[in-house]
């Protein structure tokens, strides 16, 4: 089944309003109320599928040709590379170069302390510092390497490896770390 209609249309703009003339001449001039193109006729057809979709298809006749559409793509966020910028309060890298350091820390501190009997501050005092600084700096390089070059993390999340799961994972491993550090100081010993 196909139906159509023909309509005149006039092209809203900011500029070009439908309005009664006659109430307006008491509040403005005529010479500012914007005058409206009588000659623009867009005709529009819009024809039902055998499925029930319906396609319109729309047609301006007028003597200059219509403007051929151009895909519109997004456009690709600005990323600051600025020192400031990346290692502000609210910039990408603090949280995450944490979070990746806490949650090295956390497996580490539970291997050793698996291995070994040892809780987390003799493992610190037994020649951990020197370690966690080099993992630390490891780390902190790799993490803003790619940063300073202007790849964002949402570009290479993909699947199940998101930028908020390696967020939420971070903050997790934070809170596993403290938790670990607290109930060994309050059992007085090793947690396993």
């Amino acid at each position: 089944m196909a139906t159509s209609a023909v309509m005149k249309c006039i092209p809203a703009s900011p500029v070009t309003r439908v309005t009664n003339r006659a109430g307006l001449n008491h509040f403005l001039p005529a010479s500012y109320v914007p005058r409206l193109q009588r000659n623009a006729s867009l005709r529009v057809r819009c024809m039902a599928d055998q499925d029930g979709q319906i396609k319109e298809t729309e047609s301006v006749s007028s003597s200059v040709p219509p403007p051929s559409p151009e895909p519109i793509t997004p456009p690709k966020p600005k990323v600051s590379t600025k020192f400031g910028d990346v290692l502000a309060f609210s910039g990408p890298a603090p949280e995450r170069i944490n979070g990746r350091l806490a949650m090295v820390g956390f497996v580490a501190a539970m291997a050793v302390e698996l291995s070994s009997g040892e809780d987390v501050f003799a493992q610190i005092s037994n020649g951990g510092i020197p370690w966690f600084l080099a993992t630390s700096v490891l780390f902190t390089v790799a993490s803003l390497i790619p940063l300073f070059s202007g790849v964002t993390v949402q570009s290479k999340s993909k699947g199940l490896m998101t930028s908020d799961a390696e967020l939420w994972n971070g903050r997790f491993a934070m809170l596993g770390l403290v938790a670990l550090a607290f109930t060994e100081y309050v059992k007085g010993g090793a947690l396993v």
